[in-house]
């Protein structure tokens, strides 16, 4: 541990050194990307890859190291007094620093209960207090920075919230550490036609000004999956004209190089599910998210058809089970090469993939090794 614990009371100059690597490593990948042609020059995106404490996530992490930029351990949580606890794996933590991978964990507000996160953000104190020890862990820890994913976000709490990430970036950046949310999507400036798409509007998407933290942030990742869900009919987890439409609702509230890509790696999976909890109707349709491998088992064992979607750039099967249709979208290198080439042609700063471990093995073969590895 000692190996990669910083001092808190570092020299300024100390401080603020790794800040400059990162700014000056970045100046220097986009003066690169300029030097290349055409389809060398088109790789030059940042990678993030969102990690977890589990063994698909570490085995992954471990064999692709050097094909990643940053790595966002989901670490962090955040209770309604503003108690922030969680760790980062040291091991998990060492590796990337031995190969130059950018580390920012997340923060996130616990269960994503919105009752919890208006009793935080009512409180200046609480808010106080999670700033705090975000830059007391950033300086223990010499994290890069931090990116907060702060979900069922009340459209009540909108300003509150935003006063709060804005102080939080301004005490991040004074000393050097960068900052950046993953947001919920949002297609439409409106809610839309539905009950479900005004909750989501009130619950889920509307809370964010979008224009202020872009302008505090140093990045933002929107999270643009979850199309479809476990609440909704079988569909894509992301389909490409759906994730162009929430990209141009976006790019009206800041630079493209501002805007990482969300991608969701793994394959959900719809199927009738019984559960006692659920009263008084017992039984219900349900999607679980499966990594690539077991997906793909599922589908070849049941000897279904998969079929490809050229249109939402996606491969599908569908088969019985006593009867019952169940549905896998899989998300695979094809579904993902189609969502890196969007990145590509609208210019956006790069991609943030949900979750490492998850993903198709071939997916590794579409991002070179990086630069001087």
């Amino acid at each position: 541990m000692d190996a990669i614990t910083v001092s808190p009371h570092r020299r300024p100059a100390e401080r603020f050194g790794r800040a400059a690597r990162v700014h000056v490593a970045i100046m220097a990948t986009t003066l690169f990307s300029t030097l290349l042609p055409g389809d060398a020059a088109a790789q030059q995106v940042e990678r993030l890859f969102y990690y977890v404490d589990r063994e698909t996530s570490y085995e992954s992490f471990v064999a692709n190291v050097d094909r990643i930029d940053i790595l966002a351990p989901s670490s962090y949580n955040i209770d309604e007094d503003g108690v922030v606890y969680g760790e980062v794996d040291p091991t998990v933590l060492e590796l990337a620093r031995e190969h130059g991978v950018r580390v920012m964990p997340l923060l996130v507000n616990r269960g994503f209960n919105q009752a919890d996160l208006t009793t935080f953000l009512e409180d200046e104190d609480a808010r106080t207090r999670v700033i705090e020890t975000l830059v007391e862990l950033c300086r223990r820890h010499d994290y890069d920075g931090i990116q907060l994913d702060i979900e069922n976000l009340s459209i009540h709490d909108r300003d509150v919230f935003t006063e709060f990430y804005r102080a939080a970036a301004a005490a991040l950046h004074a000393e050097g550490y960068e900052i950046s949310a993953a947001v919920v999507h949002k297609p439409d400036e409106l809610a839309g036609a539905t009950a479900y798409q005004e909750w989501l509007f009130d619950s889920w998407r509307g809370g964010y000004d979008l224009a202020a933290m872009a302008e505090v942030s140093d990045f933002l990742s929107v999270m643009t999956y979850s199309q479809h869900t476990r609440r909704t009919p079988p569909g894509p987890q992301a389909g490409l004209p759906w994730m162009e439409a929430v990209i141009d609702v976006f790019l009206e509230h800041m630079p493209p190089e501002k805007l990482s890509l969300g991608i969701a790696v793994g394959s959900p999976h719809w199927y009738t599910s019984y559960e006692e909890r659920i009263t008084p109707e017992l039984a219900r349709s349900y999607n679980r998210v499966e990594t690539h491998g077991w997906a793909t088992h599922l589908i070849e064992r049941t000897g279904a058809e998969l079929h490809w979607d050229d249109e939402q750039k996606v491969s599908y099967a569908y088969f019985p089970v006593e009867g019952t249709w169940e549905w896998i979208f899989l998300e695979d290198a094809r579904s993902f090469d189609a969502r890196l080439d969007l990145v590509r042609r609208r210019g956006l700063r790069g991609f943030s993939v949900w979750v490492i471990g998850h993903e198709d093995p071939a997916l590794w073969e579409l991002l070179p090794q990086r630069a001087g590895r």
